[in-house]
């Protein structure tokens, strides 16, 4: 009985080391698009911190959570951090070439335009915010 317990702890504790890496290694590939579709997204590169944030007009989390997140980092930042808003049913080119499969999804650039941070889903203020203090 208890061996049973054993092998099934270990086969869970498998199968979340997989899904971490898993989410580690698609975070990365989404990373190395950004920072190939620079290019298509700026004439010249900031030199500031920058959000390139992908939404669609009929998103509810976009418009009730996101927006309102990203409109207090305006608030608190001011001209010390770029939000770029792109709608993904504009220009879906632009999706399809930073690899973004849902919205909202929100990168965060360094100052040198380097993508250094992907968020698939909502990222409230709190997170932004530590993810720009890093940065």
């Amino acid at each position: 009985m208890s061996s049973d317990i054993l092998l099934r702890f270990a086969f869970a504790i498998g199968i979340m080391i997989l899904g971490v890496g898993i989410h580690w290694l698609l975070n990365r590939h989404l990373l190395s698009r950004a920072k190939d579709g620079l290019d298509s997204l700026f004439h010249a590169l900031p030199n500031k911190p920058t959000i390139v944030y992908f939404t669609t007009p009929d998103c509810a989390p976009c418009k009730t959570i996101q927006r309102p997140a990203l409109e207090k980092l305006t608030r608190l930042f001011g001209e010390k951090l770029q939000i770029v808003e792109v709608d993904a049913v504009q220009r879906p080119d632009l999706a399809k070439t930073w690899g973004v499969m849902s919205v909202p999804t929100t990168f965060l650039l360094n100052s040198r335009g380097e993508a250094r941070y992907v968020n698939n889903g909502v990222a409230r203020a709190e997170k932004l915010m530590e993810q720009i203090q890093t940065l």
